[in-house]
């Protein structure tokens, strides 16, 4: 008897955890409950990037656009310029951002001179 009980404990207690699911982690694109995370991020950065003015520090993009989906640092002419990529247009359905998908803004001396995709072909 003592041997059935310990059976039907054991029963009891593997079909309560059989529906527990732990999820851990969501790279997938930043996607929320119904999938739209990403678009509104997106959405947001192409607000903030239409209202940029040039002379605005990389702190402040930062703070507010967060960690850029790409950047870029090198020595031109002696001056160090940086470029931080966000995402503000969507091109393809393939779960990766790529640049053609971000604009890019181009900073000198930690302050914005440019951005776009002219701008950034001219550098």
């Amino acid at each position: 008897m003592h041997a059935f009980f310990k059976l039907i404990t054991a029963v009891a207690v593997i079909s309560s955890l059989s529906g527990c699911v732990v999820a851990v982690g969501n790279d997938d694109f930043d996607d929320d409950d119904d999938g739209n995370n990403w678009r509104k991020t997106q959405q947001y950065n192409q607000n903030y990037v239409s209202g940029l003015k040039t002379g605005t520090e990389i702190g402040a993009v930062r703070q507010n656009l967060g960690t850029p989906a790409f950047s870029e640092s090198f020595n031109k002419q002696g001056e160090t310029v940086e470029v931080l990529f966000y995402r503000t247009h969507h091109s393809h359905s393939d779960g990766v951002t790529s640049k053609d998908e971000c604009t890019a803004l181009i900073f000198k001396r930690g302050l914005l001179v440019g951005w776009g995709d002219k701008a950034y072909q001219n550098l």
